[in-house]
Formats: structure tokens, C-alpha cells, sequence
């Protein structure tokens, strides 16, 4: 299929807004307006102030104002604008492609019970949840059964929702992350790691902080900075002098965190609960992060210069390369695929 599309974009963040899906949204809103297709992006404005359920129906009146007249709706959230724009969509009949880039439910139900359990775990037990997270369950499986096609960045998660949703993987695919060409770096001066995220229970920063001050009783020379709330270029900036970074989450699906820092040629120390394990288990360092023992050890190991040097060889020679206009381009096939 060649001709032309209209495209409608769903996602709750764009820039100026910081996150995950307002990075993702520019960059595939100007890869399909390169190749001359025409692109609506429709974000959450005055919903991001609103309580849950009337931001969402907010959102789907909205959604049935910008729906008709377009070919594809692709969707950057499975709940906050996910289940809005599918439902807009079913009452006209559009075809959807949504991306799942985590997991909202496991995220909500850790950060409130403050329950060290890895996504993985939390999908093929699933514990009892309140009456808030067993809508969302709910809610998320109508979403995944009636969209028209669900996109993974990984097969990891791919595979996990498959068994824990109940839901047919004929129309499930995966594309990966964006992965650039390598960037310019500095030599760090001092050995500063760098962690850098929201802080909230899942990214297990008190794990972190108690590893990384017993590693510090043993070697005085290692330093730690937390950096939050950061635009992605402030971010890049940050990255460009560290000395590695750490990323001990409870669960981190495909995060770019870790794949920004091997496009700048830094080592990398993360939580082995991620869909990048397979990928990246020969350059990079893996821990449990639920042992401050093991995440100390690491620490003190990538500390080493010449365990160091021999890490930031393996990223240094990691060369796989996914650009954004491959990334629109799997998008379009996807679209083809669903559409006959």
C-alpha cells in the first residue's frame, strides 16, 4: 500500500512535556510527515489536571471530535489515552495500533503497597488487588482484545502479557526501542555513576543508596549522582561526563535510560528484570535488585579501572542501530498487515 495516510497520534505527554511517550510521539510525527503522510497529534492538556475517569472521558470526547477522516489511530499508552481512543475508535470503526511501553497496573500496585515484586512475578500471580486495580486489569485487557493490532518494544513483555491477560498474540508484534549512532563522550575526571529517573518505589532507590554508600566505605574515590526531573538533552549532557550509570529497578522493560548511556560508550550497571537482557547481557553488568549485596559488589567491580575499560570496550563495540524512520517504517507495516 502506498498511498498516503492520515494519521491520528494519542499520547498524554508531548513536548515541552518530559517522559517516554512525548520523545517517541516527535520523532515518529516527523518520520511520517517526511514520507508525506499527513500526522494529528492529540495529547492531554487540561486532562493531565484531572482526576482519573474524567480526564479519560475528557480525552474520548475529544477523540471523537479529531477520529473521523483518518486512516490509522496509533496510541502510546494502553491506559491513560489507550482506553479512550480504542473506544472512540470501535464507534467509528478505525483500525488502532497501540503501543504498550510498560506496565501501568504492576506500577500502580507496587508503588502502593510498596511490594517488592518484579513485573514478571506481579503478571504470572497476579496478588490480590484493590477495586481501583482490578478496573484497571479490566480495563487493559478490553483494550488489548479490541485494538487492532498491540505493539511491544520487547518480546519479554510481549510474552508476559500474552499468558497474563488471556489474549491471542496473532495480532501482538514487536518494535524495538530507538537505538542511534554512537555520540560524542568526555573521559570522566572522577567516578561518578549516575542515576537518573522518577522517584517513586519501583525504581528501588533505597536499595540503591544503601549498596552504593557500603560500596563507598570501601573505596572513598566513587560518587553518586541522582538526577531527576531532566529534559532528555540535560540528560544527555549529564550522561556525556559520568563515569557509568545504574539503573537497579525492580523492573525496567526497554529503558532508554540504559540505552542513551551505550550510545555515549558508558558502562552500565541494571536490574536483570528487563526485556534487554537477552540484548545487551554481553556489555553490560546485571544484577538482582533486590540484594544490595550483589548491586554493591558490581559497583565496586565497574570501580576497578581495568574491570572498567574492559566494560566500556564491550559498549564501545556494541554497533546495532535502530533509527526512528525504521521505527515509523514497521509501524506502516504493521498497518498494511492489518488492514488487508
Amino acid at each position: 500500500m502506498n498511498k498516503k495516510l492520515k494519521i491520528l497520534i494519542a499520547t498524554p505527554l508531548y513536548p515541552p512535556d518530559i517522559g517516554g511517550p512525548a520523545l517517541y510521539a516527535e520523532n515518529i510525527h516527523a518520520e511520517f510527515l517526511k514520507v508525506g503522510h499527513g500526522v494529528k497529534i492529540v495529547k492531554y492538556r487540561l486532562e493531565k489536571y484531572l482526576p482519573l475517569g474524567v480526564r479519560h472521558l475528557l480525552y474520548f470526547l475529544k477523540m471523537l471530535f479529531f477520529i473521523p477522516g483518518k486512516d490509522m489511530v496509533l496510541i502510546l499508552d494502553t491506559f491513560s489515552v489507550g482506553l479512550p481512543a480504542v473506544a472512540a475508535s470501535l464507534i467509528y470503526k478505525k483500525r488502532t495500533i497501540i503501543r504498550v511501553g510498560g506496565d501501568f497496573l504492576w506500577e500502580s500496585y507496587a508503588n502502593r503497597t510498596n511490594s517488592f515484586i518484579f513485573l514478571k512475578e506481579f503478571n504470572e500471580r497476579m496478588p490480590i488487588l484493590s477495586f481501583k486495580e482490578k478496573i484497571i486489569y479490566y480495563l487493559t485487557k478490553f483494550v488489548l482484545e479490541r485494538a487492532s493490532a498491540v505493539m511491544f518494544n520487547t518480546s519479554w513483555q510481549k510474552e508476559i502479557f500474552k499468558k497474563s491477560y488471556g489474549v491471542s498474540g496473532i495480532r501482538f508484534f514487536t518494535i524495538e526501542n530507538f537505538y542511534g549512532p554512537k555520540r560524542g563522550h568526555l573521559e570522566p575526571s572522577v567516578k561518578k555513576y549516575l542515576w537518573a529517573g522518577r522517584d517513586i518505589f519501583i525504581k528501588n532507590t533505597k536499595t540503591l543508596m544503601r549498596a552504593f554508600n557500603d560500596a563507598k566505605e570501601e573505596n572513598f574515590d566513587i560518587e553518586l549522582e541522582v538526577a531527576k526531573n531532566l529534559t532528555h538533552d540535560q540528560l544527555l549532557e549529564k550522561m556525556k561526563s559520568c563515569y557509568a550509570v545504574l539503573l537497579p529497578s525492580l523492573s525496567d522493560v526497554a529503558p532508554n535510560f540504559i540505552i542513551d548511556a551505550i550510545s555515549l560508550n558508558k558502562p552500565f550497571i541494571m536490574t536483570r528484570e528487563t526485556g534487554l537482557f537477552g540484548k545487551l547481557k554481553d556489555i553490560g553488568l546485571f544484577v538482582d535488585p533486590s540484594s544490595v549485596k550483589e548491586l554493591k559488589e558490581k559497583i565496586l567491580f565497574l570501580a576497578d579501572s581495568n574491570n572498567y575499560e574492559a566494560y566500556r570496550k564491550k559498549v564501545s563495540e556494541f554497533s546495532f542501530t535502530h533509527s526512528w524512520a525504521e521505527i515509523a517504517g514497521e509501524f506502516l507495516e504493521i498497518y498494511n498487515k492489518i488492514w488487508k
